[in-house]
C-alpha cells in the first residue's frame, strides 16, 4: 500500500538577506513537525544590493538563476521546473519579477501565493500603471500572505477573497537586542553619555535608522531645536548612516542640543537605546518600530503617508504617537510626552505589550497556519 506523499510548499525569493533567515528556519521546524516539507529557493541580488552587505545563507535552501535587465529594473526567476512538485508556492509581488506572470497563466502552480505589502505606499500616484498593473496581479493568486493588517486591506480593497488572505505580522528576530538592553547596567549607561556628552537628567529623542529623503532630516532637526526650546535639557541622538548624512553634520555645529553616533551595532546599539525616552521618526517608519517597542520607548510620527506597512503597528495614544504631518503639531507631541511622567509611563507600557507580539516567533507561527489553510483550500 502507498503511503501517502507529505504536501510540498516552496517558497521564492529574489534574495536571501540576513533578517529573513531566523524566520525560515522556524518555519521548517514548524511544518516539519506538521508533516509538511518547506523547501526555500533564492536568487542573486543585483549589483547594487551586494554593496549592502546584508546577504543570509541558509544551509538547505537551494539557489535560482537570476537574470537583471534594464538597469536591475527587471529579474527573470524561472522557478517552474524546480517546483513541479510542489503542492504550494509563495512568491513575492514585485512588478519586477516577470516570471510571476507566467505563473498567474501559462506555467501556474498547483497553487500559488504572493507574500507582500499589497501596494507601493511610498507611489506618488496610486492611478500610476504600475500599481494598477499589481492590483490586477493581486486578484489572481490563491492565497495571499499579507504583511500587516493594513496589507491585508490593500488585498481586499483590491478585489480579493478576505477570507484567503493570512495577515503574517512582519517581524525580525528582536530577541538577541532585548537580552542586549536587558544587560545595559548603569555603569555603561553612563559611558555612552560621557562619550555622547549627554548630562544624566537629560530627555533623550532618539533617532535610529538610515539617512535618507523619506526620513525628512529637515522636519526632525527642525523640530529638535523648537523642542530643545520647551524642553530643558533635551537631547537628539541621532544614529545611522546613508546619502543624506551630510544634512546631519552640517547640522551640529549651530546646534548643542544635537549628537550624530553614527552607525552603532550590537551592545552599543543597545545602550542607545537603553538612553531614549522617546524615538522621533517625523518621516519613513517600518520595521525600525520594533526597536521603538523592545526598548519601551515610544514613537512619535506623523501622517505624512509615506510609512511602510508596519505603521499598522502603531496604535496612537497606546503604544506611540501619530501627529498630524505639521511641525507644531508634533513639536507639542514631543514636548507633551517628555514633561509628563505618566503619560510616558503609560506609553512605555503599551511598547512593552506590542514588543511581545510582533516577534519572529508569532509570524512563523501566522504563517505556518496560512499554509495550511492554503494547503486545504
Amino acid at each position: 500500500m502507498l503511503m501517502p506523499m507529505s504536501p510540498e510548499v516552496s517558497i521564492i525569493q529574489r534574495r536571501m538577506t540576513h533578517y529573513r533567515v531566523p524566520l525560515f528556519e522556524r518555519m521548517r521546524e514548524m511544518l516539519s513537525a506538521r508533516g509538511i516539507r518547506l523547501r526555500l529557493l533564492y536568487g542573486d541580488p543585483t549589483q547594487g544590493e551586494r554593496a549592502k552587505n546584508d546577504a543570509g545563507h541558509v544551509e538547505w535552501a537551494e539557489r535560482l538563476e537570476s537574470v537583471y535587465l534594464f538597469g536591475d529594473r527587471v529579474c527573470w526567476q524561472n522557478f517552474h521546473r524546480a517546483t513541479g512538485s510542489s503542492d504550494l508556492v509563495i512568491a513575492t509581488q514585485e512588478n519586477k519579477l516577470v516570471f510571476n506572470l507566467l505563473a498567474l497563466s501559462l506555467l501556474r502552480p498547483r497553487r500559488f501565493a504572493f507574500w507582500g505589502h499589497g501596494k507601493n505606499m511610498q507611489a506618488s500616484r496610486t492611478d500610476h500603471w504600475t500599481e494598477q498593473f499589481k492590483r490586477w496581479t493581486t486578484r489572481r493568486v490563491d492565497w495571499w500572505f499579507a504583511y500587516t493588517a493594513l496589507s491585508r486591506s490593500f488585498v481586499v480593497e483590491a478585489g480579493f477573497d478576505p477570507d484567503r488572505v493570512t495577515v503574517v505580522d512582519n517581524a525580525v528576530d528582536t530577541a538577541a537586542m532585548a537580552r542586549d538592553i536587558e544587560s545595559i547596567d548603569s555603569q555603561a549607561r553612563d559611558a555612552m553619555r560621557r562619550e555622547l556628552r549627554i548630562e544624566r537628567d537629560a530627555k533623550v529623542g532618539l533617532f535610529l535608522g538610515s539617512l535618507y529623503a523619506e526620513k525628512r532630516l529637515d522636519f526632525l532637526l527642525e523640530a529638535g531645536r523648537r523642542v530643545a526650546q520647551d524642553v530643558p535639557g533635551f537631547v537628539l541622538v541621532i544614529v545611522g548612516e546613508g546619502p543624506d548624512r551630510g544634512v546631519v553634520e552640517a547640522a551640529l555645529s549651530c546646534n548643542p542640543w544635537l549628537r550624530y553616533a553614527g552607525s552603532r551595532h550590537g551592545r552599543d546599539k543597545a545602550a542607545l537605546l537603553a538612553l531614549a525616552d522617546v524615538f522621533l521618526n517625523p518621516g519613513l517608519v517600518g520595521l525600525g518600530i520594533l526597536d521603538s517597542f523592545v526598548a519601551r520607548s515610544p514613537i512619535i510620527t506623523t501622517d505624512c503617508r509615506l510609512h511602510s506597512p508596519e505603521i499598522a503597528y502603531l496604535e496612537d495614544g497606546v503604544n506611540g504617537l501619530m501627529t498630524p504631518n505639521d511641525a507644531d503639531a508634533y513639536v507639542s507631541a514631543v514636548g507633551k510626552v517628555l514633561s509628563q511622567p505618566a503619560y510616558l509611563q503609560r506609553l512605555q507600557a503599551g511598547c512593552e505589550l506590542s514588543s511581545s507580539r510582533y516577534t519572529i516567533d508569532n509570524m512563523a507561527s501566522r504563517f505556518v497556519a496560512g499554509i495550511e489553510l492554503a494547503l486545504a483550500a
